[in-house]
């Protein structure tokens, strides 16, 4: 920062950069060929997601601080330095980042880009994290190990199989792009193709969930709507250049989570009409007792008020119910520890 700062404090006219009539200037004065240049530009403003996917379970004030104290004016710094030094030294196109420091701090500026990498990665898998959780919780994931890791911050969550699974994703982008030139129009689709959908999804928290006017709703949201949608137009002119390889990838994931919550909610129908409640079954079992066997059978009820659907088909086929019969269901809370006490109640519906 003390470079890049020092570098623009030699143009003080980079500090024009701020304002956006200079960009709305550009567009107008070069129209298509500003178009293109959109699907470069994007890569500037990228990471933005990664910040509130990473921060989203800590509230909007975490973010807010993250943003305002760090991040912005960080960036703000590093490009204005650019943009001073690429008006003293056009040749330092090639690489104006690196070439912004002496040549002695070459290596520690591949150091700071190497730990902002990892930073910036470690926020991804985090807030991927996060989503694979909610979306197990809403019923669009098969059931996976989920590790807490915090007692204070039920958000701070650890997802064996999600992070192998991006582990070998990962090798097989770094292989199969080679450099991360070629990976820009991946990457770049992936990014505006989440502000997009992020801007729908609010729009329609705003209308739904705050109770906000379709005009209000409209006119805020959709000011950042025509610039996603500007940017992610200039990126989808990078399709055949790797922009594919996003698109095909959440196409996939997509498929698999719709399938599975289809299938649940067929399966929970098909199990709900054969099921009966427990006071219905418990009145057949005093009316009719059934032949009893020694033992004791624990069936697995998610539903506490119905009857396993197991447990009805091994009277009916079996004609006998053993001596004793446990219904289980397990309750998750949201709490990090519970007494041992209270991990296990037990009510007696009728006696065995």
């Amino acid at each position: 920062l003390n470079h890049a700062s020092a570098e623009a404090s030699s143009r003080s006219v980079t500090s024009l950069a701020v304002s956006p009539v200079h960009a709305v200037n550009f567009m107008i004065a070069n129209g298509t060929h500003a178009f293109f240049v959109l699907g470069s530009v994007v890569l500037v403003v990228t990471g933005g997601e990664a910040l509130y996917a990473d921060m989203g379970h800590f509230g909007r004030r975490p973010i807010r601080l993250a943003w305002f104290i760090v991040a912005l004016p960080a960036l703000l710094l590093n490009y204005f330095g650019q943009g001073a030094l690429l008006l003293t030294n056009p040749e330092a196109i090639s690489n104006p980042f690196y070439l912004l420091a002496p040549n002695w701090a070459l290596m520690p500026m591949v150091i700071l880009a190497t730990a902002a990498a990892v930073i910036a990665s470690q926020a991804l898998i985090s807030g991927i994290f996060s989503i694979t959780r909610q979306a197990v919780q809403l019923g669009f994931c098969p059931r996976i190990a989920i590790i807490h890791t915090s007692s204070r911050e039920i958000g701070q969550i650890y997802v064996p199989t999600v992070n192998w699974a991006m582990f070998f994703g990962v090798i097989w982008l770094v292989l199969t792009f080679k450099s991360s030139s070629n990976l820009a129009a991946a990457y770049g689709i992936a990014v505006t193709g989440t502000m997009v959908m992020t801007t729908i999804l609010a729009f329609e928290v705003a209308v739904h969930r705050w109770k906000w006017s379709y005009a209000k709703a409209g006119a805020i949201f959709g000011a950042f709507l025509i610039l996603d949608f500007a940017f992610f137009g200039a990126n989808i002119l990078k399709i055949a250049h790797g922009g594919w390889v996003p698109l095909v990838i959440a196409a996939f994931i997509y498929m698999l989570m719709v399938t599975w919550n289809k299938g649940r909610r067929i399966l929970y129908t098909r199990l709900k009409e054969r099921s009966v409640s427990v006071e219905e079954f418990c009145q057949t079992l005093l009316r009719k007792p059934p032949l009893r066997v020694s033992g004791t059978a624990i069936y697995m009820s998610g539903d506490p008020s119905g009857i396993p659907v197991p447990l009805l088909h091994n009277l009916k086929h079996n004609k006998v119910l053993h001596e004793r019969v446990a219904l289980l269901t397990i309750q998750t809370k949201d709490e990090p520890y519970v007494p041992k006490k209270e991990r296990a109640v037990i009510d007696e519906i009728i006696p065995n």
